[in-house]
């Protein structure tokens, strides 16, 4: 049994239209991604995971107006 060239072409065409259709839904969303990862929230978010764990007691420790000393003197370790 041969397949028409028609039917053929129709099956290619197709198929050239899925694999434009995936290749311009995966282009969307690596769009979408980077503008997602770029806005000021997602780097705030990173800047702040980056910090050092020194850095983030300080900021916290400073913005519970406690200092080394006491902080030191509940967890009973030195300063």
């Amino acid at each position: 049994m041969k397949i028409s060239t028609v039917t053929a072409t129709i099956a290619l065409f197709i198929m050239i239209l899925i694999v434009g259709a995936f290749l311009t839904l995966l282009v969307l969303v690596i769009r979408a991604l980077l503008k997602y990862l770029r806005t000021k929230d997602v780097q705030e978010e990173k800047r702040i995971v980056k910090k050092s764990l020194g850095e983030t007691l300080k900021e916290y420790r400073t913005k519970c107006k406690m200092t080394q000393e006491f902080v030191a003197e509940s967890i009973g370790v030195s300063r």
